[in-house]
């Protein structure tokens, strides 16, 4: 009979391998259970910062290009102006001559009047092109009186044109008008409106460049519109206006 303290303790762990069939020295089945619980895995958080860092290459990216254009578009916009030193062209009523002014027996009036604009261009690198599709009118109390239009030319630079427009019109004359009319005359101070608009494209080394709208108002006060006698033209003011 063996005694108690001559049994071999049982060992810490046991091998498994596949001579013994998964079982220990006392014939006891080792073999994992077949269904045991999966160890979940975590996906790495390295690629959301790869996405991270693509995003603001792109962002990074995108600054650069708009900066860079933007400072190629001042610096082209710095030279135009320090090399061509651009200057507005200036419009100025020069005379103004009656031709016809009679009231109709149907309150109407027939008017006629020859106006003579000058055109000052005081750039030495640029120059213009005024279009056909051009207007000029004059009105007295926010009513036409005639109206006719520009002749289109190629103005140089350095160049001041004078161009006389004959303007014709028919317009009722109402008897409010003709009060006001017949105070402004016997006052020798007759107010009118000259209106003119005209399409222009810019000349720069003899390439057309940009086309804008020129609006000229100018507020006329007259001595008298008799036809055939000399008016003169007793204050003027100008209002130039562009529109792209």
């Amino acid at each position: 009979m063996t005694s108690p303290s001559s049994v071999a303790p049982p060992p810490a762990y046991v091998m498994l391998s596949e001579d013994n069939n998964n079982s220990d020295h006392h014939g006891n089945n080792l073999r994992p259970p077949p269904y045991r619980r999966n160890v979940p895995r975590y996906h790495s958080a390295h690629h959301p910062k790869k996405r991270t860092n693509c995003c603001l290459k792109c962002i990074c990216c995108c600054c650069c290009f708009i900066i860079l254009f933007l400072l190629i578009l001042v610096s082209l916009v710095f030279y135009f102006y320090t090399f061509y030193k651009p200057q507005m062209p200036s419009y100025h009523v020069q005379g103004l001559t009656v031709q016809a002014f009679s009231l109709q027996p149907d309150f109407s009036l027939v008017s006629e009047f020859l106006v003579t604009v000058k055109a000052d261009n005081p750039n030495d690198h640029i120059g213009f092109i005024y279009g056909k599709d051009n207007s000029v009118v004059v009105a007295y109390e926010d009513s036409t009186l005639s109206s006719g239009k520009l002749p289109s030319f190629h103005q140089g630079h350095n160049n001041a044109t004078m161009m006389n427009v004959l303007l014709k019109g028919k317009s009722e004359f109402g008897s409010g008008l003709q009060e006001a009319l017949m105070q402004n005359r016997n006052s020798g101070k007759i107010p009118l409106l000259v209106l003119v608009k005209v399409p222009v494209s810019l000349i720069l080394a003899e390439i057309p460049m940009r086309h804008f709208v020129v609006f000229v108002n100018c507020s006329l006060v007259v001595d008298n519109l008799s036809p055939n006698k000399k008016i003169r033209i007793l204050s003027s003011k100008y209002n130039v206006a562009f529109s792209i």
